[in-house]
């Protein structure tokens, strides 16, 4: 066996106020990064749910052009597991921060690129296929970058903290919701004529400023002191994703059912109950932007939580209790919608998306768990990011067709988001059985 390199064995040798120190700033950087990355996704879904289908799909009705931009929306998701399985193969080959600094460039430059693209009446058909194309570029850079960005926090704490430092990654997710939901509720304030023709572009063009910025944190962190050593030691797997489908099948199939409410959750409300409410039910534009950003600062402020119950009281038994609670939630928060009383439909979101943030925190640490280091990248990725396109990205087309395959009804959308949230509590107690975070 090898001898660990200088940059290892000072890692194992340091302080550890010096490996904390290290730690929170992968945390920090791991925090920023996703932050960048899930803004361009998430500006993609509200603009989807809001203008896309005009401006695109212009070439039928409204309703077409709504499942149409919902269905561009999928095809992101769709690349997620492609992007999952070539950095997942990069990290757990080459290393988490070269992969990560990849596909925060990849997310960066498709996202200003849609936000220059020609319409549909400028240019035709040929519209919305540079739209997917450059739709499923995004899906592929996110698809590599979470599953990086979760280890490359988690790997550098203290092997007692990696469940808590894991959720700085998922911190991301609500801060580029924020940002997303912020900057399309100040711009719904132009004249819809002005936002329809240049107003939407603006959050895509804003991308290029929040990637620099990304890139000079993510930058300056170390490499995975974990991957480091398994490196060093010659221990890196040859080919992951076969090593992963031979050696890890129940759990990477445990994974994948364990993050469909954890994912979908996100979409039903932020994409398809604002398409919900805004075309069916009547709601300003504005108005429900603005409820969607108090939920996402609520969800911001809260979300950590989650990691901090598991300390206390172990992941089992808060998975089931927050994921219990959510699903007796999921018909309260439609019912709240449907009254269309801003302050009430926000109270019914927040009700369910915080029980269900909470559990997204924890979800990083127990896919980590989860799987050896040696595939660790792979696996995780792999496990979120199936989920996202199976489950997760078709949550607003599978609900638009409801809706409107129904006559309008709601209550088969309600009926498929309560199993999503069965299968998600089923499958996550399963995967704690399995893995040392129990």
């Amino acid at each position: 066996m090898s001898k660990p390199t200088a940059t290892a064995a000072a890692t194992d040798r340091a302080p550890a106020t010096d490996r904390e120190r290290t730690a929170r700033k992968a945390g920090l950087a791991s925090f920023i990064g996703t932050t960048v990355e899930w803004y361009d996704f998430y500006i993609y879904s509200t603009a989807s749910a809001l203008v896309l289908g005009k401006v695109f799909f212009g070439g039928g009705g409204e309703t077409t052009g709504a499942l149409e931009a919902f269905g561009s929306l999928w095809l992101g998701f769709l690349a997620r597991p492609i992007g999952g399985i070539v950095f997942g193969h990069l990290g757990d080959r080459i290393g988490r921060k070269k992969t990560l600094v990849t596909t925060l460039l990849m997310m960066g430059i498709a996202t200003t690129l849609i936000g220059l693209l020609p319409g549909y009446d400028e240019v035709g058909v040929a519209a919305p296929i540079a739209l997917v194309l450059l739709r499923m570029v995004q899906g592929i850079a996110v698809g590599g970058e979470w599953g990086g960005a979760v280890l490359i926090a988690s790997e550098h704490a203290p092997k007692e903290k990696a469940l808590s430092f894991g959720a700085f990654a998922q911190q991301g997710s609500p801060a580029g919701s924020i940002l997303a939901t912020g900057m399309f509720a100040l711009l719904t304030q132009l004249p819809d004529d002005d936002f329809d023709a240049w107003g939407w572009r603006v959050p895509f063009l804003f991308s290029a400023v929040m990637v620099v910025i990304g890139l000079v944190v993510r930058l300056k962190v170390e490499e995975s002191p974990e991957f480091a050593r398994l490196r060093d030691e010659k221990r890196v797997a040859k080919v992951p994703l076969r090593e992963l489908i031979t050696g890890h099948p129940g759990s990477l199939a445990l994974g994948v059912l364990a993050s469909s409410i954890g994912i979908a959750a996100t979409y039903f409300i932020t994409t398809f109950v604002l398409s919900w409410s805004t075309d069916s039910l009547g709601m300003e534009r504005s108005t429900m932007l603005n409820v969607l950003l108090v939920y996402s600062v609520l969800q911001f402020i809260t979300q950590p939580f989650g990691v901090v119950l598991a300390a206390r009281f172990g992941p089992r038994r808060t998975v089931a209790a927050l994921l219990g609670l959510n699903f007796a939630l999921v018909p309260v928060m439609y019912a709240c919608v449907s009254t269309t009383q801003p302050v009430v439909v926000g109270l019914g979101i927040s009700l369910l998306g915080i029980t269900g943030a909470m559990n997204y925190a924890i979800l990083a640490g127990l896919l980590a768990a989860a799987f050896p280091i040696s595939v660790r990248y792979t696996g995780i990725s792999l496990s979120y990011q199936l989920c996202s396109a199976l489950i997760g990205g078709t949550a607003p087309l599978v609900g638009e067709w409801l809706l409107h395959s129904t006559g309008g009804s709601i209550v088969p959308v309600v009926i498929y988001q309560m199993v999503l949230v069965a299968v998600s509590l089923v499958c996550s107690l399963a995967l704690l059985g399995r893995s040392r975070t129990a």
